[in-house]
């Protein structure tokens, strides 16, 4: 499948709208998965725990923990961050990263909506929680455009031996030219 560029994750990470996954380690060695709100700013993917969240308690336990972004239409992209995360704000100490907050709640809905919800929640202590890319595998990938061979759609260890796909990947000069078309 073909991964996006840098321009494109960097675009695609900063479109307003898309929810965060991010998955955590919990107490009996269960994974754990929660959508959540999420900014992309200096490097990092950063979220806002609520003191009593499960996944924060995962993370002050177990840092380890898997973010995806994706998108259900279009293109289809999707970004997946592999690594440790970091708290970077305390649980009460969130007057010191307001703004942080309120340009992450602005992602989802409209400037004077996430002025009443911060207005609204600002007694409901939180922690800042990073992700540095530049310590993280990152994973990303698309549907193919138009012009790009429909072969390329899954990593070759997926293509059935003697398929049409997987004779397509190995010799792109004998693909049919099937190309799935995406908006």
């Amino acid at each position: 499948m073909p991964k996006l560029t840098e321009r494109e994750l960097l675009g695609f990470l900063a479109e307003r709208g898309h929810l965060a996954r991010i998955a955590t380690i919990g107490s009996s060695g269960a994974p754990g998965v929660v959508p959540v709100w999420f900014i992309f700013e200096d490097g990092r993917v950063l979220i806002t725990p609520r003191k009593h969240s499960v996944f924060l308690a995962n993370i002050r336990r177990d840092p380890r923990v898997a973010i995806t972004i994706d998108e259900d239409t279009g293109r289809y992209r999707k970004a997946l961050f592999e690594g440790e995360a970091e708290i970077l704000f305390e649980v009460g100490e969130d007057r010191k990263w307001d703004d942080v907050y309120r340009r992450i709640a602005c992602r989802y809905v409209d400037e004077a909506s996430a002025d009443y919800y911060l207005t609204e929640t600002r007694d409901q202590p939180r922690a800042l929680i990073g992700l540095a890319r530049a310590k993280a595998k990152v994973t990303t990938w698309r549907m193919p455009a138009a012009e790009e061979p429909y072969s390329g759609i899954w990593a070759r260890r997926y293509y059935e031996p003697g398929s049409k796909m997987d004779a397509s990947f190995a010799s792109p000069a004998s693909a049919t030219g099937d190309k799935l078309k995406v908006k």
